[in-house]
């Protein structure tokens, strides 16, 4: 069983939030996991333009400030987003990043976009999964020493919930590798709305886009799945086919997750803070009302038990009147369905667990 340390809100004169964060870390062995000299992966979520629930850049910096301590180099790093929005490319992705809070002045790191300008920087890793064999992740990423994965948990409209396998797992990969695991189909072109412009089909390395009377159109058969297409066109046309089911998303995802962290065994220590747990993704431009009150912060080496923990002190929780919540109210109620009954959040720990990600058993130990 996996060691899973838990701090809860309570803070005094004598210790704040910021001592805990320390405090997690140290139990947790961040100083035998990442080494002088590393250049350190903080992985997290900046937050899309509007939204409040992301992870407070104070927060993030104490944790760079620990890292500092053991004399690694820590850089905030994100990837692209697949769907046209604030974060489709790096430029716009680290301007909302500093927006909100993540500027140097503040968090006391330099930020990096993972997967490069356009979202198609990427390493494709091997792996022995279920599904995949090979997936394709932000090389900076991948040529990082060591990672930190800082993890805001919160619902998810098509995982349950969003926990530190969704912040390695989607969060990790390349544009491409984002596409893999939502659609097995070419992106579409909605021809009402397309100019005609031509940027796609400059774009596209792989001569899969045609101009046809005015109009963009992508041959299904040449596509190659980069998602180029999607971040270049200007006027937001070219959109994915959401057509994979959400259990296989979520399959995919823990095998996209255990790839993020291939080569890092031993290197990886992950924080995940049960706060402001909202019932949507941090993606969205604003932040539905929480379903519990703040739980806590949970450090651990194990994404799948750190995330089976954090599901498991959310639905032991009373839930919310007045917010999205459903269903499921009572401590012990599953808070996941009581916001979207349809989705089998379970899938992601259990999938985790099978390709060797981490283990769904452990053992609370709070401080």
């Amino acid at each position: 069983m996996s060691k899973v340390y838990f701090a809860d809100m309570r803070a005094g004169h004598k210790e704040n939030l910021f001592d805990k964060i320390g405090k997690l870390l140290a139990l947790a062995g961040m100083g035998q996991h990442i080494a002088e000299g590393d250049l350190t992966a903080v992985k997290i979520h900046f937050g899309e333009k509007g939204n409040s629930a992301f992870i407070r850049p104070i927060f993030a910096r104490r944790v760079v400030e620990e890292i500092k301590k053991l004399g690694a180099k820590p850089f905030l790093t994100d990837s692209s987003t697949l769907y046209p929005g604030e974060r489709k490319e790096a430029v716009s992705a680290l301007v909302c990043a500093i927006e909100n809070g993540f500027g140097y002045a503040c968090a006391g790191a330099p930020l990096i976009i993972s997967d490069g300008l356009r979202g198609v920087t990427e390493t494709d890793v091997a792996i022995d999964g279920d599904l995949l064999k090979k997936v394709h992740i932000g090389t900076e990423i991948v040529e990082a020493d060591s990672l930190v994965c800082l993890t805001h948990f919160k619902c998810h409209e098509l995982t349950g919930f969003g926990g530190a396998i969704k912040n390695l797992g989607m969060g990790c990969a390349s544009r491409k590798g984002k596409l893999v695991q939502h659609s097995t189909v070419a992106p579409e072109v909605a021809e009402a709305y397309c100019t005609g412009c031509g940027a796609c089909l400059k774009a596209c390395a792989h001569d899969a886009i045609r101009i046809i009377e005015g109009k963009a159109t992508i041959d299904p058969e040449l596509c190659a799945g980069c998602s180029r297409c999607i971040s270049v066109c200007p006027v937001k046309v070219i959109n994915v086919q959401w057509n994979e089911a959400a259990d296989l998303v979520m399959r995919k995802m823990a095998e996209y997750a255990k790839g993020a962290v291939t080569g890092k065994e031993g290197r990886a220590v992950y924080l995940s803070f049960i706060t402001q747990v909202s019932p949507a993704c941090d993606c969205y431009g604003h932040a539905d009302a929480p379903i519990v009150n703040d739980i806590g912060i949970c450090a651990s080496t194990d994404p799948v038990a750190i995330d089976q923990a954090c599901a498991d002190l959310v639905n032991g929780a009373r839930g919310n009147e007045g917010s999205a919540l459903k269903s499921g109210h009572e401590p012990g109620g599953d808070k996941f369905r009581g916001v979207y009954p349809q989705i089998p959040w379970e899938v992601q720990l259990e999938h985790g667990e099978k390709v060797g990600l981490g283990s769904r058993g452990y053992e609370l130990v709070k401080i």
